[in-house]
């Protein structure tokens, strides 16, 4: 693809965007940019936060990963059943009663004030770094197809990404995300499909010889019995479940969307039509990546030294200007709609939890808080990334962002304690037991081999991440 072609897709989807945040942000105040005013259509929510839970990574590594993993991750997805029920009829009714905009506030009114700040600076943390690496990824193709070609600097490059995000996001916030979102899960699905037949006809089948010729290969098995490996059933299927309820249900960037629904009702439905369409579009997934490498092995392509690089390498060099073009879009619309509601997300975070923007009155006043604060988060991804980039490492990078998955331990513990006892806590020692348990967890981590029998941790670190973190609240409880 020429640099003039790749730069008419983008200004033709950005304009797009820009056309839709100005009819969806007319009329909007702050209330609208934290809530969407509580008025969201309940499938459109459902059908966005597709766009969000499946981010760039995920884009390019799912497919990637079957190479050496088949179809374990699906393992993961299926426990995600088990966490999205929870999140819709255990933890939704919580935020609804409590009529919460930031879903921390739960923390403040069951375990105390120290714990409500930790609880979101925690988020914070997490979502601040997840967002970067994300958009550092998705500058990186940007700077690769297009402006690599034009002597653009890649400091320039992150700036126009952000400056993107931020023009169609500063006014109408969730209220407008919750329809760019779902305008950009169209074109990260339809991606998908398209490289599928694409693929399918270039290898001369039909429907039925696709399946079968998925089915019987060797990238197809999908259950893994060894206790000691990553990739064991019952590690990755609890560990889904649990994922699913802390990057959803304990997450402010998902959770706000869910709470722009007119009712517990209506999300509940949002919560459930979501979860059905996730496990479908990740089973695609998978389905393209045994596709991409059954491809290769019938054209004797080789492989490129990274899982990650495969999609990109065939839909970009062999699949044609169709599927190079929704690839590109794809891997937009992916980076992208994860990133715009993290930038609102973190936004509502600080202003609500941070800046007490609640005993605000004057919609003016709030309006300009708000503001100050939506760029300086802006600003601040933009610092990141450039640190990335000045890292020049990707294993750093990319241990980096693992490293802020561990915030996730602690927002479990706390949530899991002020649901399931009735303790109160020394609310004073909760910030160094939150901080103390990813720190441990990161050393057993490292070490578990040597440890432990050459036991390997995967995903349900994540559990003894939250356990230790409820334990510590357990001792740290008041006794009366």
């Amino acid at each position: 693809m020429s640099s003039i072609y790749v730069l008419s897709i983008i200004v033709i989807y950005f304009g797009i965007l820009m056309v839709m945040a100005h009819y969806t942000s007319k009329g909007a105040d702050t209330d609208a940019f934290f809530t969407g005013n509580r008025s969201s259509p309940w499938y459109i929510v459902a059908f966005g936060m597709i766009g969000t839970s499946l981010s760039g990574v995920t884009f390019i590594s799912v497919p990637g990963a079957v190479g050496s993993g088949a179809f374990g991750y699906f393992q993961m997805v299926l426990g995600y059943l088990i966490g999205y029920a929870f999140i819709a009829f255990v933890l939704m009714p919580i935020y609804y009663r409590m009529n919460l905009v930031s879903i921390y506030g739960y923390l403040e009114q069951r375990l105390g004030l120290f714990s409500y700040k930790t609880g979101s600076f925690f988020f914070l943390l997490s979502r601040t770094i997840g967002a970067s690496f994300r958009l550092y990824l998705a500058a990186e193709v940007l700077q690769i197809a297009l402006f690599d070609a034009w002597n653009v600097p890649f400091a320039l490059t992150v700036f126009i990404t952000i400056a993107l995000i931020w023009i169609y996001t500063f006014k109408g916030g969730i209220k407008t995300i919750v329809w760019t979102d779902s305008f950009q899960t169209i074109f990260l699905i339809s991606s998908v499909i398209i490289c599928v037949i694409l693929i399918k006809n270039e290898l001369g089948l039909d429907f039925n010889s696709l399946i079968t010729t998925v089915s019987e290969s060797k990238y197809s098995q999908l259950f893994f019995w060894d206790a000691k490996a990553d990739s064991f059933f019952v590690k990755q299927f609890v560990a889904g479940i649990f994922i699913a309820i802390v990057m959803t249900g304990l997450d402010q960037d998902l959770m706000q969307k869910n709470l722009t629904c007119k009712n517990i009702k209506e999300a509940q439905w949002n919560m459930s039509t979501f979860c059905v369409i996730l496990i479908i579009v990740n089973f695609l997934f998978l389905t393209l990546g045994a596709l991409l490498y059954i491809y290769c092995e019938q054209r004797q392509i080789a492989l490129p030294t990274r899982a990650d690089q495969l999609f990109p390498m065939l839909a970009l060099n062999h699949f044609g200007l169709v599927a190079g073009t929704f690839f590109l879009l794809g891997i937009i619309a992916s980076s992208y709609a994860s990133a715009d509601s993290a930038l609102a997300s973190l936004t509502t975070a600080f202003c609500i939890d941070f800046l007490n923007f609640g005993s605000k009155t004057n919609e003016k006043e709030k309006s300009r808080t708000k503001f100050i604060v939506h760029i300086s988060f802006s600003v601040l991804l933009l610092l990141v990334i450039l640190l990335f980039k000045a890292v020049n490492d990707q294993s750093v990078v990319t241990a980096v962002f693992k490293v802020a998955g561990y915030t996730y331990g602690p927002l479990l513990g706390m949530f899991f304690f002020g649901l399931f006892t009735k303790y109160q806590v020394k609310d004073k020692l909760v910030p160094f037991i939150c901080v103390c348990s990813p720190l441990f967890c990161y050393v057993l981590n490292l070490n578990s081999k040597t440890w432990f029998g050459g036991y390997s941790f995967g995903f349900e670190l994540l559990l003894v991440n939250g356990a230790f973190t409820f334990l510590g609240l357990f001792f740290a409880r008041k006794i009366k």
